[in-house]
């Protein structure tokens, strides 16, 4: 038994214990939660290594790390133990993302090694709702992406993608695995879309999905479409969706300087609850 303060990769007997530590905070916890349920803890099913922090042989806190590193219920003394067997492992992931206080304190003390980042987005506001939308009608024309519609889905889904991070998916692997992404959320019914003349004009997809909450990811409205309120009344039908047959919340975090997204989800219910923060390498 662990008797001291010390990190480890977990091991897959752990899974119970690692489980507990993410259902502290089930919302903000959903993505990692959500890999973790599906493909346990080897690092081969799971897309990289979860690190946990114990104290007096107690697991306390996690960190994922794979394409992201995401720090989870980590307090001070388990974000200094991460960032030092971060900087001993390099730098292989393509962001830092997770609630914004320990990854803050992550980033401080790993930005001499690994700086400087592309961009830093310090503060993301994490917004949910339990409640379908009252004063915002469903758009009759939102429904789910069928799979032999893989070739209209995908501009809007790079666009997006391109928009919001600020690099094309397609790089590096030619987009290999993030159009095995989105392939898997239309294969699954995740994926949500207004279609008009072969051209997708809304779109959004339930992403993370565990049994305490589900995130709304890829909120997309076409540029010549902006302004007339598809975001919302789209937003309206995905919700019907995720709140009557997913999760009993649905959460999402969105930029602190998209104004317009962050008054568009609060007219469909999502109050601010906490924040995020990603850095982008």
């Amino acid at each position: 038994m662990l008797t001291t303060t010390t990190t480890k990769v977990l091991d897959p007997a752990e899974l119970d214990a690692a489980l507990a530590v993410l259902d502290r905070d089930p919302v903000a916890n959903a993505f990692v939660a959500a890999r973790v349920r599906i493909a346990g803890l080897d690092p081969w099913r799971l897309g990289g290594e979860m690190w946990g922090w114990y104290t007096g042989g107690r697991l306390e806190s996690l960190c994922y790390a794979g394409a992201n590193l995401v720090p989870i219920c980590a307090g001070p003394e388990a974000v200094r133990a991460f960032a030092e067997r971060a900087r001993r492992s390099g730098r292989r992931c393509s962001s830092i993302v997770g609630p914004a206080e320990p990854t803050a304190e992550l980033w401080s003390l790993l930005e001499p090694s690994w700086g400087p980042a592309r961009e830093v987005r310090a503060h993301q506001p994490l917004m949910v709702t339990r409640s379908l939308p009252v004063d915002v009608p469903c758009d009759p024309l939102v429904r789910r992406v069928r799979r032999d519609e893989m070739d209209l889905i995908m501009p809007a889904c790079v666009a997006m993608f391109t928009e919001e991070v600020g690099v094309s998916p397609l790089a590096g692997d030619g987009g290999l695995l993030y159009q095995a992404r989105v392939a898997e959320l239309v294969t699954s019914g995740r994926a949500f879309a207004r279609i008009e003349d072969g051209r997708v004009v809304f779109k959004a997809e339930i992403g993370a999905v565990t049994q305490h909450a589900c995130q709304i990811q890829g909120v997309w409205v076409a540029p010549e479409y902006r302004g007339r309120g598809l975001s919302e009344t789209g937003m309206s039908a995905v919700l019907h969706h995720a709140l009557r047959e997913v999760a009993p919340v649905a959460s999402l975090y969105v930029n602190d300087f998209n104004a317009a997204a962050r008054a568009a989800y609060r007219r469909v219910g999502f109050t601010e609850v906490g924040s995020f923060m990603s850095v982008l390498f």
